[in-house]
């Protein structure tokens, strides 16, 4: 019998880590990537002959990676060379303050006592111990489920759980919720960021994404070699167990024929036969018919709410007045105007926050004698594929401007040429990703009922399996690799694999944590 096809449509995170889960129980796995690299967002272009992560930055839920390289037969300390970061950030304010959170929850709450007093860092203590009983509350039932539902959830959080969430109020906004936990409105405004997290305002957010605090405060590492690294590792071990990949070449069209995908068509004219899909893109493009009409029943019709863009410079240049750690956070003061000119007025915001990835630093080493390798990046609008946007270059250079005004203000001064640095626009992001508008986090989180509205994995249509930041359980690294793992337990659960092989049945079994 002929061996089970599958093609897996885009090399971002979630595709390479169903290409290693499938490849591994001995499926003959293709994986077509338009870009001439894995890792889809996870991007490292060069920049005055320095690689600069310009993607997701911040490694998290170590757990996650742990059990995908087990499951593969290795581990992450063979493959990686992680460190664990003693600062989880470094954050800044046009005030001149400052404020650092530590991995050591101790060091935390007597740097939040030194910032803003005892009984602030008494209610910052008491956060945090939320955050993490509604952390330990959702990852079971939501994070690891392959496709939660407000009842079904409602029935497994128990007693227990279910109190921690009528506490905080599930129905309230993130903001809201912290304006009963902190009084300092600078801790209110950092806590409110992890909304963007999710491509988000705090104003909309549920206040369950206060969990990821805990996330933060279970570890942050940086990789050698930066994020990329991650994803090239996740490729050879995939390529290692007989997937093969095929990058610069674009899918033109999944086809679909009786109700099941057929093959997919490549932008060369081939056609490759498939007996299952794995498509790792934002379903966006799967609504907007882009591979194919057949494929827009694979996803509900109303498009979503788009999640936040970015306005980013990848910059490898000196800089000097100010002490960075690896991930630093530069705030104005007022944080409201920024989510009211992103998805109120669709426009760039006049007072950005700043957030500025250090690539030389942390982990204990020196700071950096000469250039250094910076990503900084605003939230932008995702509506890089409007015509008339407000995104002119007079107001994409208006925003540069205030955004380094506001780094020279805290203290940072970055010396850089034009040649030292490469900036990628919503509009950018809208041809890297198509259907997005630049959108980096599939839907905007807002709502409490928006974390149920993202598909899973299993589609409507046979044979076709989602995976990516726009399905469950969202967006980030460790989300979207979970994922991934999600898309291949459903396609190696699907009858056209259980009715052939029990073999591969039973191995299918051990593919989710």
């Amino acid at each position: 019998m002929a061996e089970h096809q599958v093609v897996v449509v885009g090399a971002g995170m979630a595709g390479l880590v169903s290409a290693l889960e499938l490849a591994r129980q001995g499926l003959q796995v293709t994986v077509i990537e338009a870009a001439d690299a894995p890792g889809g967002k996870i991007r490292q272009p060069l920049v005055d002959g320095a690689p600069i992560d310009s993607g997701p930055t911040v490694f998290t839920m170590r757990w996650v990676f742990d059990e995908i390289f087990a499951a593969a037969g290795t581990t992450v300390e063979a493959e990686l060379r992680l460190s664990a970061l003693p600062i989880l950030a470094r954050h800044f304010w046009s005030d001149g303050s400052s404020l650092d959170l530590y991995a050591d929850p101790q060091r935390s709450l007597e740097a939040v006592t030194q910032f803003a007093g005892a009984p602030e860092a008494r209610r910052f203590a008491a956060f945090c111990a939320t955050a993490r009983e509604v952390y330990q509350a959702l990852e079971g039932p939501y994070i690891r489920a392959a496709a939660p539902s407000a009842l079904g959830l409602s029935g497994q959080l128990g007693a227990r759980g279910l109190a921690t969430l009528a506490r905080i109020g599930p129905m309230r906004s993130l903001w809201e919720s912290l304006g009963h936990y902190f009084r300092d409105p600078r801790l209110r405004q950092l806590f409110a960021r992890y909304a963007t997290y999710c491509g988000s305002s705090p104003w909309q957010a549920p206040a369950t994404l206060m969990l990821i605090a805990q996330v933060e405060l279970d570890g942050v590492w940086s990789v050698q070699g930066g994020m990329h690294a991650l994803a090239r590792k996740l490729a050879e071990l995939a390529q290692a167990r007989g997937a093969r990949f095929c990058y610069g070449t674009r899918c033109e069209q999944i086809e679909v024929r009786d109700g099941r995908v057929q093959a997919v068509h490549l932008a060369d004219g081939q056609r490759l036969q498939a007996d299952s899909v794995v498509f790792n893109g934002d379903t966006a493009a799967l609504r907007a018919g882009l591979l194919g009409d057949g494929l827009r029943a694979a996803v509900p019709a109303k498009a979503p709410q788009r999640s936040l863009s970015a306005l980013t410079w990848s910059i490898h240049a000196p800089t000097e007045g100010l002490a960075l750690d690896r991930h630093n956070v530069f705030f104005q003061a007022d944080y409201a105007s920024e989510f009211r000119d992103i998805f109120a007025a669709a426009r760039l915001p006049s007072r950005p926050t700043v957030y500025v990835c250090a690539q030389d630093r942390g982990s204990g080493q020196a700071s950096p004698a000469g250039a250094e390798r910076l990503l900084c990046l605003v939230n932008a609008p995702a509506n890089g594929d409007q015509a008339h946007s407000s995104q002119t270059e007079e107001a994409l250079e208006q925003c540069q401007t205030t955004s380094f005004q506001l780094m020279r203000q805290c203290g940072l001064k970055i010396q850089a040429q034009d040649r030292q640095v490469l900036r990628t626009t919503p509009q950018d992001f809208a041809r890297l990703f198509p259907a997005t508008g630049g959108a980096l986090y599939g839907q905007a989180t807002h709502g409490w009922m928006s974390a149920f509205a993202r598909p899973g994995a299993r589609s409507p249509i046979a044979g076709l399996y989602l995976a990516g930041g726009s399905v469950h359980p969202g967006p980030g690294v460790p989300m979207a690799a979970l994922s991934g793992r999600q898309a291949a337990a459903a396609l190696m659960a699907s009858p056209a694999l259980t009715r052939r092989s029990p073999r591969v049945a039973t191995s299918g079994g051990t593919s989710t944590p």
